[in-house]
């Protein structure tokens, strides 16, 4: 007689585990959702919505309060001012109330508007609705008695409160895809298109190949070995605004030492404005790229390097194999798989790159991206909805690229 197994991962001790691991991973699952998740959400939720910079702020009644005069004994007079203001350009406000606590012994003298009233020390009024850009003050006369200086508070206690509801573009139902047909109508989008293309491609195959160099060259035992590593990392490690300024000071065409160099050696009469035309000013922010990242390309590349088994290298040298031969036969087929994770990596943090171009050009001359886009869309232009449909759709880029890239190229690598 045989007893049945349960099937694996099923028993009431993988149970236990399955459960155990879940509390464990829910502090993680939830900080990826409120760091990540959740603004995703958010960007995609706002690409359909028509907002406008200003449509951020919900649109709520304010109201500011001040006292003219200063009762200095029983008898005195003094004038309270309430400012009310709808901010909003097209949001009407409905039910908006204002209530305030005055300090005992005020008494009204002068007239009040309809909608207010006083019972004891509360001030009360009741506006109903406010059209957008209302903006209105009144003031009302009051005299102080002597319970006033009795009471020995201070006015300012007591802040004004108003309240008042409005349909908020944020969060209520009304959804369109103008923003996305505005992106892709704009004769500009399909030229940005194709610029961030091709800053991304070359800039992520240069910086792959440069470290790739970098890492052959320093993967070799000699003296200083590992002060150049160091100052090959510096790029990197460099504060990305510090460096772009010594790029943009340094091809200055005026002042900049590059172009002094060339004009001296004869190779111009006059100096080249290298970030403000183009396409030049696109090379030289792929050069930037090119010259700021490959050290990540070679800290892993040179990584892999040094877990490559020597004994293959010497069996080659005994054959006679050339060093193109061991490095195209040997090397290359070790490394194919950290190079398809750096070209993953650095194709997607390039494709999302929107500070050095930002700081070398301001995108101006051929340089601006889809990053850029967002950027000046959202805040140049004032229109969030459009800057959150360019994010979309970078999203959506970046998406389609890494399940080309799991699908076909990481199979092909045994990733």
């Amino acid at each position: 007689m045989t007893t049945a197994v349960p099937p694996k991962g099923t028993g009431p001790l993988a149970k236990r585990e399955a459960r155990l691991a879940w509390g464990l991973l829910f502090p993680t699952i939830f900080s990826v959702a409120m760091v990540i998740i959740l603004p995703l959400l958010s960007i995609f939720w706002i690409s359909f919505k028509p907002v406008q910079l200003a449509d951020l702020r919900p649109p709520v009644p304010v109201v500011r309060e001040s006292v003219k005069g200063k009762p200095a004994a029983a008898g005195d007079t003094a004038t309270i001012e309430y400012r009310l203001s709808n901010r909003s350009q097209d949001a009407v406000i409905e039910g908006v109330t204002l209530k305030d606590e005055w300090p005992v012994g005020v008494t009204i003298t002068g007239e009040i508007p309809e909608a207010c009233e006083q019972t004891g020390t509360t001030f009360y009024c009741d506006f109903g609705t406010i059209d957008p850009k209302f903006n209105e003050r009144f003031q009302i006369d009051v005299e102080v008695g002597q319970e006033y200086f009795d009471w020995g508070g201070d006015p300012k206690d007591s802040e004004p409160v108003v309240t008042g509801k409005a349909d908020f573009i944020l969060t209520n139902a009304q959804f369109t895809l103008d923003n996305f047909k505005r992106v892709f109508d704009g004769s500009e989008f399909w030229s940005v298109f194709g610029v961030t293309l091709a800053y991304t491609v070359f800039g992520t195959i240069g910086a792959i190949v440069v470290g790739l160099f970098a890492a052959l060259l320093l993967n070799h035992e000699f003296r200083g070995q590992g002060i150049l590593r160091g100052l090959y990392l510096f790029p990197y490690v460099a504060p990305v605004i510090a460096v772009a300024f010594t790029w943009v000071t340094l091809f200055d065409p005026t002042s900049g030492s590059a172009n002094e160099l060339l004009i001296r050696m004869g190779v111009t009469e006059e100096g080249i404005n290298f970030f403000g035309q183009k396409p030049l000013a696109l090379i030289m922010v792929i050069v930037f790229e090119i010259w700021r990242y490959f050290p990540l390309s070679f800290l892993f590349i040179l990584a892999r390097l040094q877990a490559i088994d020597t004994d293959m290298y010497e069996a080659a040298d005994m054959d006679g194999a050339s060093p193109f031969q061991k490095f195209w036969y040997l090397s290359m087929p070790m490394l194919l798989g950290i190079l398809s994770v750096v070209f993953l990596l650095r194709f997607i943090w390039t494709f999302n790159k929107f500070d050095d171009i930002f700081l070398l050009t301001g995108g101006n001359a051929g340089t601006r991206t889809l990053t850029v886009n967002v950027y000046e869309q959202a805040f140049a232009v004032s229109n969030i909805g459009a800057g959150a449909a360019v994010a979309v759709i970078v999203f959506g880029c970046l998406l389609v690229f890494s399940i080309f890239f799991f699908k076909f190229i990481s199979r092909e690598e045994g990733l």
